[in-house]
Formats: C-alpha cells, structure tokens, sequence
C-alpha cells in the first residue's frame, strides 16, 4: 500500500463493519508486523484488526524519514484509508511511543488505548544497561552494552550481532531455541535503528502532554521486562487521567506472548469496559 510516499505491507483481519484496531510493532529497523499479527490477531473474531509493518522496518520500503511525526502520520494514513472515524489505537515497547503519540495528535480518533511494555521517557533506560550487564544468563560483550538504546551501528550485520546477543534478556522464562528462531526471521534495516534511537529518542518526553490523553487507557507490562520496566509504565498510568495498569507475573518484555490467554482477556475485559466491545 503506497501511504505517504512509501510502500507499506499492511494485513487485515475480521469483519470489515466491526470496530476497528491498529496495531504498531515495536523495534524501529528490527520489529515487524508478524508480532501484533500473532498478539493481536485473536482480537479478529469481533474487531478489524490492521498490522503493518512501518517504514524502514520489515518488509516495508526505506524512505525516509523515520520520525515520530512521519510514523503517526501513517497511522493516520492508514485508519483513513480504511474509512475509520475512530480506532482502538495498539502498540508496544517501541510502537507504544507511537500510539501514546498518535493519541496526543489524533485525540478525535481514538476510542481507547493499548499500552504494553512501554516508556513516556527515557528515564529508565540506564536500569536497562545495568541488567544487561548483570545478567547470568550470557556473557553480553561491552560493545553490545555501549549500544543499547544509542542508534550507533554501522551495518545490518553488526546490528545482527548485537540483536542476537541482547535477546536472552527478553523472556521470563528464556528459550535458546526461541532466540535463534527469531533472530532468523528478522529483516534489519540500521539506518531506521539508528534514526530512531540515535536522532528521536534523545528528545523524547511525553510525560507533560499525558494528562491530555482523555480516552481509556490500559496500559500492560512485564514484572520482569528488563527494557522498559513497571516503573516506566506506572508512570503512564498515574498521569492519563483513564488509564490503568495491569502487571503480568510470569512475563518480561512480552507478555502477549508469554501469558496469551491472559493478555487476551485482560485487553478484551478492557475493551468491554471502554465501550468498544459490547
């Protein structure tokens, strides 16, 4: 789909007059649509849930540029294309400091928000790098820790290597199996990494424009998310006047994929509430 100037794979699943959910994934130049597709495709059954996978990320073309603006300006794209007044706006880790800035933006346009795993800032980000550090699961090189949340690669292989180092600290419950699985499926794209955490990260702070996002809020995360952890999420929910947090036990970065039936229940029970699902 051409949206903005760029080609976009989008997918869309469920009745085309339900309510409709976008969902943006997360890890500029290294997510892709195939985790909310998984995460958020049971939502099909009684919502028209659309996936994309972002410019510069997945299968999507490189043009320029890869800003929270242009990204947001997508969305929107994409909910008029489809012909929807409003949307149920999803996203995590990443693509959650895209739907908390679509809402600051499009407030007319969301029915309610989706929040998991992610930050309204980037005050917690040193925790990050300390777990990392301390972690006895691997042996994570220095090099690796120097570059969390920077944007400083200088090719798809070096931001291979490092991807593939750093995933043992993403599941509770930590899977070899599941790592090397992932790490092949993925697309890299550095340059858009880099944009993303080396040029829009540094000025990100959306904490004083919270308390104008008026629409239900749930926001989900990880006890054991060592990225962007409780804290960072509390944060969100104590400054959106409707938000709420929901923590999950038995889950880190992931919680979608680590406690499914849960997470589907919870987000479900959410939208119910919110007037969306009825």
């Amino acid at each position: 789909m051409k949206i903005n100037g760029a080609e976009l794979v989008v997918e869309t699943f469920g009745p085309t007059d339900a309510p409709a959910m976008i969902v943006h994934h997360g890890a500029p130049g290294l997510g892709s649509r195939s985790e909310p597709k998984r995460s958020f495709g049971p939502f099909a059954d009684r919502m028209r849930v659309i996936v994309f996978d972002a410019r510069g990320s997945g299968e999507s073309s490189d043009d320029e540029p890869f800003t929270h603006e242009q990204w947001v300006a997508d969305v929107d794209a994409i909910r008029e294309h489809f012909g929807y007044e409003k949307i149920v706006m999803a996203g995590g880790s990443y693509g959650g400091f895209i739907a908390l800035e679509y809402a600051i933006a499009h407030p007319d346009r969301v029915s309610a928000l989706v929040l998991r795993d992610t930050a309204a800032d980037t005050a917690h980000d040193h925790l990050a790098v300390e777990r990392a550090r301390n972690t006895d699961r691997s042996v994570i090189p220095e090099w690796v820790i120097d570059r969390i949340g920077t944007g400083r690669f200088e090719s798809n292989e070096q931001l291979r290597d490092y991807w593939g180092a750093i995933l043992p600290l993403y599941d509770h419950q930590h899977d070899p199996a599941k790592d090397e699985a992932r790490l092949a499926a993925t697309r890299f794209h550095y340059r858009t990494h880099n944009a993303a955490f080396g040029q829009n990260m540094p000025r990100y702070d959306l904490k004083p424009k919270l308390p104008s996002i008026t629409c239900p809020t749930l926001v989900t995360v990880g006890r054991h998310d060592w990225r962007t952890p409780v804290e960072a999420s509390r944060v969100i929910a104590d400054l959106i006047p409707n938000g709420e947090l929901v923590v999950f036990e038995e889950s880190g970065h992931s919680p979608q994929l680590e406690e499914p039936e849960k997470f589907q229940r919870v987000v479900r029970d959410f939208l119910g509430r919110a007037g969306v699902l009825r």
